[in-house]
């Protein structure tokens, strides 16, 4: 039942507050890896699973969030989500060790995991079926708006306070939102049918998914496939998620209705989902760090680098909703914010070495703008066919999808990023030698210079030789970042002409019945 004056906003803003909870920790932990690793004695390898548990717990729970809701009601639900986030994040504040911290951050995700899928239904509901393209557009705001700010937000507290407030500043919020989820949101009055607990659903989506999540996000860093571990978890993802769809498809009541998936809408809308989560995640992977490893910029100065950006698509969203609400073609829509979110990618390759805060301002302001322009239409193209018990089920699938997007982008970029750096050093270092005058005048200027600082002629020379390759280096991370900003772009771009393979849908389809 839609609600109206104060009550709809109140149930706005803490739907979108427990939403902004869970996605500014998908990143903001990323930038204090280093100081984590000091503080707990932890190697790179272990500090890495800090971020893993974290995105493996969230992916589990997310298609799982309308069966839960259904089962223990989804008021007790999300407030018990919210609280275990909270609870989990006072833990991982007061870690004595990695590990500890990595459990901790595994229940954390398994709470943060429940609050966007819950939170879009639940904004979905509050609004009248006519205004559902301002409740996208709402949610939208922490979805796009959360895994940017993140790195700043972390980078601030890290800086100024240390690591464990990281944790910590979600205390008093999540306490808030829990307070005014059980004071102002109410159950659904729509519900999906609960039969039996499908256990072995739940075992196998833990697995299948599970080991998938992991696998991409330790891939590149355990050399893929050259790791036992990895192929293991990688041929444990593909038997338990096929056996997982064939068991959810024969039963019942299962955990994940699969059957939604018969609505082509859906299908395509949750496959241009997927390459939301791929560009959104990849290129806030990249861009920090470029400016952090090649331009010398802090984690703070990135963050309010990206900041006119999510500015940008802040006051756009608004604008979104309503050009929804009055029934403008989603198609085109999405369409705009691919081409621009293409444009921006296109500007950001061009970057230089020499290239500075002002530099970055309209490529991030137009991916800003993409990004709004995207979001919403991609949602409602995907939801607003399903029919009212589905609605959920939908969400939670979209969710899910959106964010296995985000790691298969940061996985294969990775890999791309480092691909490209090791072909364009063999491609520079061919260009070196000692018949080669421009080498050898750069060698030259590089030993005068340790020369002119005292160092003997034979030291000045190796010092030399370092500091070229060096060079070398610098420009082929550099050459490789500007790669990886450029196959984004084109990865948008070519998904232009499909989304017309989309039918034209009603954006005042009733989405009410979300729960």
């Amino acid at each position: 039942m839609a609600e109206t004056g104060f009550k709809k906003w109140i149930i706005t803003i803490t739907v979108i507050l427990a939403a902004l909870l869970e996605l500014i920790d998908t990143t903001v932990v990323n930038v204090s890896l280093s100081d984590i690793m000091g503080n707990l004695g932890a190697t790179l390898e272990d500090v890495a699973w800090v971020v893993t548990a974290y995105a493996v717990a969230n992916v589990i729970i997310v298609p799982m969030t309308g069966w839960l809701s259904a089962k223990f009601g989804r008021t007790n639900y999300f407030t018990f989500s919210i609280l275990l986030f909270t609870i989990a994040s006072f833990f991982c504040g007061h870690s004595t060790n990695i590990w500890e911290l990595v459990t901790f951050r595994f229940i954390q995700g398994i709470g943060g995991g429940a609050l966007l899928s819950t939170s879009q239904a639940i904004l979905l509901e509050t609004f009248k079926k006519e205004e559902a393209g301002m409740a996208n557009a709402l949610f939208g705001l922490g979805v796009v708006v959360g895994p940017t700010i993140g790195p700043t937000l972390g980078g601030y507290l890290t800086d100024h306070f240390g690591w464990p407030w990281i944790f910590f500043v979600n205390i008093p919020l999540g306490v808030v939102a829990a307070f005014m989820t059980v004071t102002f949101i109410k159950d659904s009055i729509h519900k999906m049918k609960v039969g039996k607990n499908d256990w072995l659903g739940i075992g196998l989506l833990v697995l299948g998914v599970g080991s998938l999540q992991t696998v991409l996000e330790r891939g590149q860093s355990e050399d893929w496939f050259a790791t036992p571990y990895i192929t293991i978890l990688a041929f444990t993802s593909i038997v338990s998620i096929i056996c997982f769809i064939w068991w959810e498809l024969s039963i019942e009541h299962p955990v994940v209705n699969l059957r939604v998936l018969k609505n082509r809408s859906l299908v395509i809308g949750t496959f241009f989902t997927f390459i939301l989560g791929f560009g959104l995640f990849a290129s806030i992977f990249i861009f920090p760090l470029f400016c952090q490893q090649l331009l010398g910029f802090t984690a703070q100065q990135t963050g309010l680098i990206l900041m006119p950006g999510s500015l940008a698509t802040i006051m756009m969203m608004p604008f979104v909703g309503i050009l929804m609400k009055n029934k403008f073609p989603p198609q085109i829509m999405a369409g705009c914010g691919f081409i621009l979110f293409f444009i921006s990618t296109y500007l950001l390759s061009k970057s230089n070495l020499q290239s500075g805060e002002a530099d970055f301002l309209i490529p991030l302001i137009v991916r800003g703008v993409g990004l709004s322009l995207l979001f919403v239409p991609l949602t409602t193209l995907a939801l607003s066919p399903l029919p009212p018990k589905d609605i959920a089920q939908g969400a939670g699938l979209n969710n899910m999808v959106r964010q296995l997007g985000g790691s298969f982008g940061v996985a294969l970029m990775t890999t791309f990023i480092a691909a490209r750096l090791a072909f364009h050093r063999v491609d520079f270092l061919g260009h070196i030698n000692i018949f080669n005058d421009p080498t050898n005048t750069q060698l030259s200027t590089l030993k005068a210079g340790f020369l002119a600082k005292g160092y003997s002629a034979d030291t000045a020379l190796q010092m030399a030789q370092r500091a070229l390759d060096g060079i070398v280096s610098k420009q082929a991370a550099l050459v490789s970042y500007m790669d990886a900003f450029f196959v984004v772009g084109i990865f948008f771009l070519v998904c232009v002409p499909l989304l017309y393979f989309q039918k034209s849908v009603k954006t005042t389809a009733d989405l009410s019945a979300a729960h």
